[in-house]
């Protein structure tokens, strides 16, 4: 069996979905079977090296994601491929095709939420009702993304297979790391802080978490002078907004800006931070809060869409929108050393659940069952 798996997106780093399809890759190559998978890259990405083995082969495609002309083009350059299954990670497949399709629905936020997201976005993700009807086989990301295609888009819950995401194994608490204070020095940041990892764009609700941080400078200076907090990802669309309301609070000194570089720089985050926070209105899952918590820090994160079943009970959950309550849960995850000892335990526990190798198999069994193919 051929399996092609589009990471076309590779190409543009496309945040929690370029996590996704790098980790799949991973606990792919290493399944048993006698599937050989053909990793779709766009032909400008030279950067890009597959893992190594022999059951992973690369295969050059021009169209690039999300284009206009996509639905054109991407069929013609697949039509040789020899290709059973194409896995479309980014939910729309090409309509015309060779070959069977699955594919990953990562939430429905371009729904919900359509006033985060640009014009063009729309136009792309307004495919999702004929990428549901094509498809052979769906995949949801977590219940909470199941839920919501049950009820916006009327399918039967029988067509989709939920298949929860992993934390990577390189994840974890650094014992006595000395290295902390040397990495913030190294990259400008402050010695003490609490951190958001994510995309700046909308969704994330980051005008409620500096309207959260200026309750704190109000109310609660004594015990926090010295803390900042370090907003960690890359720009994505309508960002402006978070800018305009740091100013507007006075808080520009307060806040810094931090760009990650791949994923030894969240784990020196992650283990340097004095708690994550993670307000976001809607996720499809939720990477952050789960690779905090094998790190063991304690999550501050909102109780909506998904982030109760990644979570558990080993995070403070409050209202998105309630920043008064987003203060108060920030301040005490970071001063209360009883509670945090308890949400380290807990969240220690609840990350070890997730597991790519757990992913790859559960979507290994879902292109086996659209080709009628025992595992």
């Amino acid at each position: 069996m051929r399996i092609g798996i589009d990471a076309r997106h590779f190409f543009y780093r496309q945040a929690g979905l370029y996590t996704y399809v790098t980790r799949l890759l991973d606990a792919l190559a290493a399944t048993g079977g006698e599937e050989e998978f053909r990793v779709i890259l766009s032909a400008k990405d030279k950067a890009t090296k597959l893992p190594d083995s022999p059951r992973l082969r690369r295969r050059s495609a021009w169209t690039p994601p999300h284009n206009r002309f996509e639905q054109v083009f991407l069929p013609l350059e697949l039509a040789a491929a020899g290709l059973d299954v194409l896995h479309s990670t980014d939910f729309i497949p090409p309509f015309r095709r060779n070959f069977k399709s699955v594919i990953s629905v990562h939430d429905l936020a371009f729904r919900l939420y359509p006033e985060t997201i640009t014009a063009e976005s729309k136009r792309y993700y307004g495919q999702i009702y004929r990428a549901v009807e094509s498809a052979d086989g769906i995949v949801a990301i977590s219940e909470s993304t199941k839920r919501d295609m049950v009820r916006l888009l009327g399918l039967p819950a029988e067509r989709v297979t939920v298949t929860h995401l992993g934390v990577d194994s390189s994840y974890m608490p650094l014992a006595d790391w000395g290295g902390g204070q040397r990495f913030c020095e190294d990259n400008g940041l402050p010695s003490s802080f609490a951190l958001c990892v994510g995309t700046i764009e909308p969704r994330k609700n980051l005008s409620t978490l500096v309207e959260a941080w200026s309750i704190l400078r109000r109310e609660a200076e004594a015990t926090w002078r010295g803390t900042k907090l370090v907003l960690a990802g890359r720009r994505g669309w309508l960002y402006e907004d978070v800018f305009t309301a740091i100013e507007r609070r006075g808080l520009a000194g307060e806040i810094v800006f931090f760009e990650p570089q791949g994923p030894q720089h969240l784990l020196a985050l992650y283990n340097t931070a004095r708690l994550l926070v993670f307000p976001s209105l809607y996720e499809g899952f939720g990477l952050p809060p789960l690779e905090a918590m094998a790190c063991g820090l304690p999550v501050v994160c909102a109780n909506t869409s998904s982030l109760p079943e990644v979570v558990g009970d080993a995070a403070l959950m409050v209202e998105p929108t309630d920043a008064a309550a987003l203060a108060g849960a920030i301040l005490r995850a970071a001063t209360d050393e009883d509670l945090r000892r308890s949400l380290r335990e807990r969240g220690l526990r609840q990350a070890a659940k997730f597991t790519w190798q757990t992913t790859a198999e559960q979507t290994l069994a879902v292109y086996r069952a659209v080709l009628g193919k025992k595992g």
